[in-house]
């Protein structure tokens, strides 16, 4: 029996009107993800590396083509329905790690459980077990300035993992930390992709980190392209 696919986008187009030109940042992508996949997106900075992610989160809208989830086209839903999945089914993490700075590291993971409405117990329950998955158990009452860099980029994976989605959208997770603290953030990428099944699109300038992922693409003039090796 042949894997169902977790994530598929075919033919997709996005543009950009810059005063008088348009510019085409996507021309009829494809790109196929399977269940506990590790793919890399690499590509220069302007290529449309966080267009593509957007609108494989649902945050944006392609101007054509399509994006299914486990088969179902996830643009032909309603807004709020489309709201309602992005939050149970797909995960976020982003270079700037957009924690809320008068909450907690424990109160930040838990706001998506919140949002969809968990009993604030099994939220906070979720959100623990996390922190203490990445390794911050004792930080669970700091906030976002008591927290490293690399503390707070732990915070928003978990925060990311809180719903348990199966698949985690990563901007330039790393972009915004030192080598080493980089090297522990991907450690715990594949960690966290082993223990928890979860598939992980990375799009990242960092080749050591797209190295390590089990597929490497390259977004070039609109499109992916295979990296050998």
């Amino acid at each position: 029996m042949t894997e169902e696919i977790l994530l598929q986008a075919k033919g997709l187009t996005r543009a950009f009107k810059m005063g008088h030109r348009v510019i085409e940042v996507l021309r009829g992508l494809d790109l196929t993800v399977m269940p506990g996949e590790m793919v890399a997106v690499v590509g220069k900075s302007g290529v449309g590396k966080s267009t593509l992610l957007h609108i494989l989160g649902t945050l944006d809208q392609p101007d054509g083509g399509v994006v299914t989830y486990r088969g179902k086209d996830l643009f032909s839903l309603p807004e709020a329905e489309i709201a309602a999945f992005r939050n149970r089914n797909i995960g976020f993490v982003f270079q700037f790690h957009h924690l809320l700075p008068e909450f907690s590291a424990l109160e930040n993971i838990m706001i998506p459980a919140i949002i969809a409405g968990l009993p604030r117990r099994q939220a906070k329950e979720r959100a623990f077990a996390l922190l203490e998955e990445v390794g911050l158990g004792d930080r669970a009452g700091h906030r976002q300035a008591e927290l490293s860099g690399g503390e707070q980029q732990r915070v928003a994976l978990s925060r990311a993992l809180v719903m348990r989605p199966s698949i985690i959208l990563a901007d330039e997770p790393t972009g915004n930390l030192d080598e080493s603290t980089s090297e522990e953030v991907h450690d715990l990428f594949v960690e966290l992709n082993a223990r928890f099944q979860v598939a992980f699109v990375v799009a990242t300038h960092n080749l050591r980190l797209a190295g390590r992922m089990g597929r490497t693409l390259r977004l070039e003039d609109g499109v992916l392209h295979e990296e050998d090796g």
